[in-house]
C-alpha cells in the first residue's frame, strides 16, 4: 500500500519530464503512425497531469486567482502554437487564428459551461452562481468575441479582415478590456467572483442566502499544500504545458493528414487544437461543478475564453508583422449565427444567478451543433 502511494504521488512529476524528454528527442521528426499513436498517448497524460497541478495551484492561491493563472498558462500556450503552425505559410495559416479562438470561444461559452451546469444540478438540483461577476465576464467576452471575429466582415477592407490600422485597434482594444477584466475580477470586485452558498436551502433567490466572502474562496476545506508542493506544481505545471504544445505541434501533421484523408474541412484543425488546448480548463470545471463550485466553473469557462481573445488576438497581430500571409479574422455566416445564439443563451442563463440541468443541456445542444457543423458545413 505505501509503495502505491509513493508511486502515485510520483507519476504526476513523471509524466511532465517523460513528455519532456520524448519531445527533446522527437523533435523535428516526422512520426510515423506507431509514434504519433505514442505520442498521443503521452499528451492527453500530460494534460490530465496539468490539470492536477493546476488544481494544487488553485487550492493554495484560491479563488478567482486558480482559475486566472490556469486560463492565461493555457493561452500562452494556445498563442504559441498558433504562432508556431502558421509560419508555415500555408493556405490555412491565415484562418488558423481564427479557427482556434472561435472554436475556444464556443467550447468554453456552451462545451465547457453547459457540461458543469448540467452534471452540478444533476447532483445539486438547482446551481447558484454570482450574475454579477460571470455577468460581467460574460460582457467582456461577448465584446472582444464580435469586436474581433464578427467585425472584420463588415468594414471597407478587402475580404474578412482588418486593415493595419484596424488590426492595431483591435489588438490594442482586446488587451486593456483584457487587463481591465483581470483588475475588476482580482482586485475592486474580487467578491463577485467567488463561489455562493446556499445556506437557506431556498429555491428563491436571496442575496443574504448566497453570501460570498473574501474567506470564502471555494476552494476545498482540506488543508492548503505546502510552499514547497506549490513550487513544484508550478514548475510542473510549466513543463507539462510547454510538453502539450510541443506534441500538439509534432502531431498537427498527422491531425492533418486525417483531416484531409477523411475529407473534413480545414477549419476542423483549429477545433481539434482548441479542444486540445482547453483540455485542462474542461476537467477542471466538471471536477468543480461535482463539488457545487459552479462559480469557479464559470470563472474557468469564461476566463479561459476571455483570455483566448483578449490576449491571442494582441499577440497574433503583432506576430503577422513577420508572419507569411495576411491573417483573416471574420468569420463566415454560419459562425457568426453559432456566436450570436450562444452569446444569448449565455446571457439568459447567467442573469438569474442559478441555472437547472435544462439549461446545462441547452448550451450542450448549441455544442453539438457547433461540432456537427464544423465536419459538416
Amino acid at each position: 500500500m505505501i509503495a502505491l502511494r509513493s508511486i502515485g504521488k510520483l507519476v504526476p512529476v513523471a509524466i511532465p519530464v517523460i513528455a519532456a524528454i520524448i519531445l527533446v528527442f522527437s523533435w523535428g521528426s516526422k512520426p510515423g503512425t506507431a509514434l504519433a499513436i505514442v505520442l498521443a498517448v503521452v499528451l492527453i497524460a500530460t494534460v490530465l497531469v496539468a490539470v492536477q497541478h493546476a488544481e494544487v495551484i488553485a487550492h493554495k492561491v484560491g479563488e478567482p486567482f486558480g482559475s486566472l493563472i490556469l486560463a492565461v498558462a493555457v493561452t500562452i500556450i494556445e498563442v504559441g502554437l498558433i504562432v508556431t503552425l502558421s509560419a508555415g505559410g500555408d493556405e490555412h495559416a491565415a484562418t488558423l487564428a481564427r479557427d482556434t479562438v472561435f472554436s475556444a470561444f464556443m467550447i468554453t461559452t456552451t462545451g465547457i459551461i453547459g457540461l458543469a451546469i448540467l452534471i452540478g444540478a444533476l447532483k445539486f438540483g438547482t446551481v447558484r452562481f454570482n450574475s454579477e461577476g460571470s455577468g460581467a465576464a460574460l460582457a467582456t467576452v461577448s465584446t472582444l468575441a464580435v469586436l474581433c471575429l464578427v467585425l472584420p466582415d463588415f468594414t471597407e477592407a478587402s475580404g474578412p479582415r482588418f486593415s493595419p490600422t484596424q488590426l492595431a485597434f483591435a489588438a490594442i482594444a482586446s488587451l486593456a478590456l483584457y487587463v481591465l477584466f483581470v483588475i475588476t475580477q482580482t482586485i475592486s470586485h474580487r467578491k463577485f467572483f467567488l463561489p455562493v452558498h446556499d445556506t437557506a436551502g431556498l429555491e428563491t433567490r436571496d442575496a443574504s442566502a448566497f453570501d460570498a466572502t473574501d474567506d470564502d474562496d471555494g476552494s476545498d476545506h482540506s488543508e492548503p499544500p505546502t510552499r514547497g508542493r506549490t513550487l513544484l506544481s508550478l514548475v510542473m505545471l510549466l513543463v507539462a504545458l510547454v510538453s502539450v504544445v510541443g506534441l500538439a505541434k509534432l502531431e498537427s501533421p498527422s491531425i492533418e493528414g486525417g483531416v484531409v484523408a477523411l475529407g473534413l474541412p480545414e477549419s476542423v484543425v483549429g477545433v481539434i487544437i482548441a479542444l486540445v488546448i482547453l483540455m485542462p480548463e474542461g476537467i477542471s470545471a466538471v471536477r468543480a461543478a461535482q463539488r457545487n463550485h459552479i462559480q469557479t466553473s464559470l470563472n474557468l469557462g469564461l476566463g479561459s475564453a476571455m483570455a483566448s481573445i483578449g490576449l491571442t488576438i494582441p499577440a497574433v497581430a503583432v506576430a503577422s508583422i513577420w508572419l507569411p500571409g495576411q491573417l483573416v479574422l471574420g468569420l463566415g455566416s454560419t459562425q457568426i449565427v453559432l456566436l450570436l445564439l450562444s452569446i444569448v443563451v449565455t446571457i439568459l442563463t447567467i442573469v438569474p444567478g442559478r441555472a437547472t440541468k435544462l439549461q446545462g443541456g441547452v448550451h450542450l445542444v448549441i455544442f453539438a451543433a457547433f461540432l456537427f457543423l464544423s465536419v459538416s458545413p
